[in-house]
């Protein structure tokens, strides 16, 4: 399944990933820190959600209660489980 996830509170409007399971791929960053997002995203390709969210949840950014890092690991948490909620 193909998700867009609409940020808050950070630099990049949104995440653009695909689920399959519980594996993410593809994903991209619109708007942010374009290298560092690229990084991220190469970095976590093939990764579980929790394996995400072990990694990036709670991670901030400046004085931003949160960064583009845990937003990722929301979007994911949050794809999965519409994907499961039946």
């Amino acid at each position: 399944m193909d998700c867009v996830y609409r940020t808050s509170g950070v630099c990049a409007m949104e995440i653009h990933f695909h689920i399959q399971d519980n594996i993410i791929t593809n994903v991209e960053f619109i708007g942010g820190c374009n290298g560092n997002l690229k990084a991220i995203a190469k970095l976590i390709d093939g990764y579980t959600v929790e394996e995400i969210e072990s990694k990036l949840s709670g991670n901030t950014c400046g004085h931003r209660s949160t960064s583009c890092a845990d937003q990722l690991a929301k979007a994911v948490r949050a794809a999965y489980n519409e994907l499961h909620k039946n």
